[in-house]
This record gives structure tokens, sequence and C-alpha cells, in this order.
């Protein structure tokens, strides 16, 4: 199985050429079938990848968030009123992060999130937090009504990306869409 690594700018390139990027990279790849794995604030694009029209022209697959703040973020809203949010973060990005939502995946791809529990991590120095969270992101924030299975580990929010437990659970979701070796 072939592997890619998708990049973008997270502050200054806008969200729809981000998608538009995105989409076309999956188009030139040829392949019957593609999963797709996004973290953090990748876990967002995916979710707009696949609410828009386009989405459901990609060949099938499975998706993995991990972590992602789809419900908007409690840490980026905090950050946002000491004044530097918006620049820091990118105005895009800030659209996406500092509305709470109830998103719901409606893509005939099977969608399976992963969420962490352990608190480390910078979203702690902006956010205080009063629910389980990786240090970044709430549980509650990862929640996406429509996933076709959820799993918390004692993560944190970068920790995930290491984690040898997050990368076998990873695959056993997209070999057979549901966590739990």
């Amino acid at each position: 199985m072939a592997t890619s690594v998708f990049t973008y700018r997270t502050t200054v390139e806008p969200l729809e050429t981000v998608i538009e990027r995105l989409r076309d990279t999956i188009s030139r790849l040829h392949a019957s079938q593609v999963h797709l794995i996004g973290h953090s604030l990748g876990g967002v694009v995916l979710l707009k990848l696949f609410d828009s029209p386009e989405g459901s022209s990609l060949p099938p697959g499975r998706v993995v968030l991990l972590g992602a703040p789809v419900c908007g973020s409690c840490a980026a809203r905090r950050f946002q009123s000491m004044g530097l949010g918006r620049l820091m973060l990118g105005g895009r990005v800030a659209d996406e992060l500092l509305p709470e939502r109830e998103p719901v995946w409606r893509a005939t791809r099977e969608l399976g999130v992963i969420a962490g529990t352990r608190p480390l991590g910078l979203g702690r120095l902006f956010a205080r937090f009063d629910e389980p969270n990786d240090g970044t992101v709430s549980l509650r924030e990862t929640e996406i009504a429509g996933a076709a299975d959820r799993i918390v580990l004692p993560v944190s929010h970068m920790g995930m990306l290491m984690s040898s437990r997050v990368a076998r659970e990873t695959g056993q979701f997209l070999t057979n869409a549901h966590f739990g070796l």
C-alpha cells in the first residue's frame, strides 16, 4: 500500500484552496481506493472536503480523524480573546475553529474518530478545560454524529502522532471499519 503526505500552510492558505488542492491531489493518485487520516485541523479539512459535493466523486475508502476539533475549539476561542488569535491562527482557520457546532458525517465512506485524554499540550496555556482533553482538544470537541466508530486513548494531542497504539488502531479501522484489536 502506498502512502502520501499532504501538507498546507495553516495560517496563510485559504481553506477553500487547501480543499481544492487536496481534492486534486487525491484525483491524481488514480487509485481505486484512498484512505485518509487527518490530525487536528487536518481532520477539519477532511470534514469540509466531504461536506462538499466534490467529495462524493473521490475514490472510495475510509477516513480517520485524530484529535480533530470538529465541534470548534475552546483553546482557539481563548487564544482569540487574547487579541492575537486571528493574526496567529489565520482568518480562515479562525473561522473554522471559533464557532461551536454539532457536525454530522454525511459521506458514504466510514469515519473513525480517535480522541486523547492525556492533558499535555500548548492548548492548556490558553484554555481551562473542565472536561477530559488531550491538552489541546477536549473529548466533546471531537464528537461527530454519523461516525462508524470512536475510541478514546490515553494520549496527548501531539503524542497521538507518535503513538504505536494510535497507529495500530488506525490500521485496524482502515482495514475493518472498527477499532479494537
